[in-house]
């Protein structure tokens, strides 16, 4: 235990390593929607809501791996977008609504679009926006915060912004030698340009990537399914990570229990967001794994619309999930625009007196 008041580095290096801070870390995701309420509830224009309401400061350096497809805007109201990816996906995103955007079509369908896709991913290093760190690193690492570098690759990605979701759910049983290219193609096009990052002198503290394996009390597929296809990708994720001597951090939706051996014995090293509606269980997660993995998150988002029933929650998890270190505060989804910033406050502050360790 410290007196002192510890940098976001130093309190999620605490957490990685078993040992307790100050404090948990605290983190969370308002939607945009989110984010406009507070605006309106006083969030000044020009402020961040890290700095404003004390959150911890998490950095993410992402480089561009896609096909780079054109990206155009098909159609615009006051309430919507519909527009087209790099990915060669065409969305239609909520100007004013949090959530997912509705997903309408895909450039990519089979090995053949694939492969087509795939001579265009090339990994040069205009993909990498170095003005953007150039601008940003040293205050980063002058002010103490933790930097991850985000991994684009797996199940998650591949199903919802490349293939489509029916498409590669039949493909992992029908075509599974297709889906084991995009997979590692993927992510060897990511680790190439998070090497050249590296290399440049910008390094980071983690990797991080989504990877959305289970909807509510079931998975997307089985056991057997994701050692046979995702789970050597995934290692080799890890691997590439730890030869750098930094964390490997997964975020995972979904009631993914069965998984959680699998990912603990590749070395996962931390795991989001345990999403309790789904079926995940922080404290029992804390009694099996919790001198193996960080769990981050565990706050069931469902309970924003009753706050108090909210606090009382957190009153029953973190007191438990936070000895000898091992979490990271946040709810187990994100923040939706039903919440205030009042009572987003709140909550913060709870979360502080929680999570102290001292």
């Amino acid at each position: 235990m410290t007196a002192a008041r510890m940098t976001t580095y130093e309190r999620i290096s605490r957490m990685f390593a078993h040992r307790d801070a100050d404090r948990i870390p605290i983190i969370d995701y308002p939607w945009d929607a989110t984010i406009e309420r507070w605006r309106r509830e006083g969030l000044p224009a020009d402020a961040d809501y890290v700095d404003f309401l004390g959150l911890d400061h998490i950095q993410v350096i992402s480089v561009d791996s896609s096909p780079r497809y054109p990206v155009q805007t098909l159609e615009q109201t006051e309430e919507y977008r519909v527009h087209t990816t790099a990915w060669g996906a065409t969305l239609k995103d909520w100007k004013h609504t949090g959530g997912v955007p509705q997903f309408l079509d895909f450039r990519i369908r089979d090995p053949g679009t694939w492969r087509e896709a795939k001579d265009r991913m090339t990994p040069t290093r205009d993909r990498i926006d170095w003005a953007a760190l150039d601008r940003n690193y040293k205050i980063w690492r002058h002010r103490g915060d933790w930097i991850q570098g985000l991994l684009w690759f797996g199940f998650d990605v591949t199903h919802s912004w490349t293939l489509g979701t029916e498409r590669v759910l039949y493909a992992l049983i029908e075509q599974p030698e297709w889906l084991t290219d995009v997979f590692n193609t993927m992510l060897d096009v990511n680790i190439a340009l998070l090497e050249t990052v590296w290399d440049a002198g910008y390094t980071f503290d983690s990797i991080m990537w989504y990877d959305d394996m289970g909807y509510k009390h079931n998975q997307f597929f089985s056991v057997r399914t994701y050692r046979n296809l995702l789970k050597p990708v995934h290692k080799r994720a890890v691997d590439w990570a730890h030869a750098k001597g930094i964390k490997a951090h997964l975020h995972s939706c979904g009631d993914i229990r069965p998984f959680v051996p699998e990912l603990v014995e590749i070395g996962v090293d931390a795991l989001n967001p345990l999403e309790v509606k789904a079926g995940m269980d922080p404290i029992d997660l804390k009694r099996r794994y919790g001198d193996r993995l960080v769990l981050h998150g565990g706050i069931n988002a469902v309970l924003y619309d009753d706050i108090d029933a909210l606090e009382t929650e957190m009153r029953r998890v973190i007191p438990t999930v936070k000895l000898n270190g091992g979490y990271i505060f946040s709810s187990d989804h994100s923040v939706p625009s039903s919440v205030s910033l009042p009572s987003f406050r709140r909550l913060v502050q709870l979360a502080r007196e929680l999570g102290s360790y001292e």
